[in-house]
């Protein structure tokens, strides 16, 4: 079973029980939350520079929209172009706003 410990989308939850699975989740206090977000920006930037193409690059600037919008100029996208993808994961997957904390997945 693997254990993830990690801030989630408040929606994973969800896509993973509708796989067929089941997960653990907590909800985060405050400062877990913030340190948390920290470990967060600093995973998705490392997505980031990971990035071979330019779409994949728009989809991890998305997920840290809040710290990196000037970045987006550098690749060619307008804040338009990468908002609408942060509207389109946050309809698919949920925001970060209820501290969703995946803990670990099973298989049901």
């Amino acid at each position: 079973m693997p254990i993830y410990n990690k801030l989630v989308r408040d929606r994973i939850p969800e896509v993973i029980e509708s796989s067929g699975k089941a997960c653990r989740t907590r909800i985060l206090n405050e400062e877990e939350y913030h340190t948390e977000l920290v470990v967060k920006l600093r995973e998705e930037s490392e997505e980031y520079f990971a990035a071979q193409r330019a779409q994949d690059s728009l989809e991890e600037l998305a997920d840290m929209l809040e710290v990196i919008r000037a970045i987006a100029v550098v690749h060619g996208a307008s804040w338009e172009q990468l908002e609408a993808i942060r509207e389109e994961k946050e309809a698919a997957r949920g925001g970060f706003r209820d501290r969703v904390y995946l803990i670990d997945v099973e298989e049901v």
